[in-house]
C-alpha cells in the first residue's frame, strides 16, 4: 500500500477492507527557534481524500516466502500509507478479512496466495464487510493559475532560489502554479526568495508581485528589484488585495537590458506578519 492508494490514484486489485484516516507522522522533536517560538520538526499531515480499499496482497507474503501467514497489522505499506492505515478499527477490519481468507485456504486446501480471490471478496461482502466507498467525495483541492497564461515574463515560486520560505500554501485563492510560499512568520531577517528575470529586449518594464492577501500578512514586505540602473527596495502591504486580477501588485517600473540576468527578491527582514511569495511578472506597459 502506498500514498497513491490512499489518495485514490491507484486502486486495490483485491479489496479486503477500508481505511479512512489522514496520512500523518508525528513530529520527531519540538524545538525553540531564534524568536522563542516552539516549533515541531518532522511533522507530516496529508488529508483531503476519501476512504479507500486495502489490497489483500498487502497482508500476505510472497508465495515463495511463506504459504500460511496473514498479517493484518504489520502489513506491507510505505511509511506514508501506514500513517493512515495504522488505526485500530482498520486492524480489526483486516483481522476479520484475514480470518476469512485463512478459512478459505483451509477449505480449498491451498496456500493463502492460492485461494480464489473473487470467492473471498464475495464472502466478505456477504459478511457485511465494506469494500468500496459510496459516500460523498471530498472537495477537490484548489487549482492554481497556469503561469503561461499571462503576458510578459512570469516566474513562479518553483523557479525561484530560496533561503527559507519552505512553507507552502493553497488556502488563499487565486494563486499562480501549484502553490505559493510563505515564511510562516518566523526567522525574521533570515529568509529570502529570489526570482530570476531575463528579458528579450531593452526597455522599461513594470514589475509585479503575486501574493495572497490576508489579515495576518505583513504590511511591510520588502521587495528588492535588481535592474539595469542598480537596485530598488519597495515595501508591499500584503494585507491589501493585489490590484490586477487579485493576483499581481505593481511595485514599480524599471529598466532592463536584453540578455542580462536580473532578479526580484522578497525577504522577511523586520516584517510584521506572514510574508507571501507566489510569483513575479515583468511586463512592458
Amino acid at each position: 500500500m502506498t500514498q497513491a492508494h490512499c489518495q485514490g490514484k491507484k486502486v486495490a486489485d483485491v479489496p479486503v477492507g477500508m481505511a479512512a484516516y489522514t496520512m500523518d507522522s508525528h513530529n520527531i522533536q519540538r524545538h525553540v527557534n531564534a524568536e522563542g517560538k516552539v516549533r515541531n520538526e518532522g511533522d507530516v499531515q496529508v488529508g483531503g481524500f476519501a476512504p479507500y480499499p486495502i489490497d489483500y496482497k498487502s497482508i500476505i507474503p510472497k508465495a515463495t516466502q511463506c504459504g500460511n501467514l496473514l498479517v493484518p497489522v504489520c502489513l506491507s505499506a510505505t511509511h506514508m500509507a501506514f500513517g493512515s492505515i495504522r488505526m485500530e478499527p482498520v486492524f480489526m477490519v483486516l483481522g476479520q478479512s484475514a480470518a476469512t481468507a485463512a478459512a478459505h485456504a483451509i477449505d480449498e486446501q491451498t496456500t493463502v496466495q492460492g485461494i480464489d480471490s473473487e470467492k473471498l471478496v464475495e464472502r466478505l461482502r456477504t459478511d457485511k464487510q465494506v469494500l468500496q466507498w459510496t459516500g460523498p467525495k471530498p472537495a477537490s483541492p484548489p487549482v492554481g493559475v497556469n503561469p503561461s497564461t499571462f503576458k510578459g515574463v512570469v516566474v513562479d515560486d518553483e523557479q525561484a532560489k530560496r533561503s527559507g520560505f519552505d512553507s507552502i500554501g493553497t488556502t488563499m485563492t487565486p494563486f499562480i502554479g501549484i502553490h505559493y510560499r510563505h515564511d510562516a512568520d518566523t526567522n525574521k531577517g533570515q529568509q529570502s526568495i529570489r526570482f530570476p528575470v531575463r528579458v528579450e529586449k531593452d526597455g522599461m518594464y513594470e514589475v509585479r508581485l503575486a501574493y495572497g492577501a490576508g489579515d495576518n500578512r505583513a504590511t511591510n514586505s520588502p521587495v528588492t528589484i535588481h535592474h539595469a540602473d542598480g537596485k530598488t527596495t519597495v515595501k508591499v502591504n500584503q494585507r491589501i488585495a493585489a490590484k490586477i486580477d487579485r493576483l499581481f501588485e505593481p511595485v514599480g517600473s524599471f529598466k532592463f537590458n536584453a540578455g542580462t540576468d536580473y532578479s526580484v527578491e522578497v525577504s522577511n527582514e523586520s516584517t510584521d506578519g506572514h510574508v507571501i511569495a507566489d510569483a513575479v511578472q515583468v511586463i512592458q506597459p
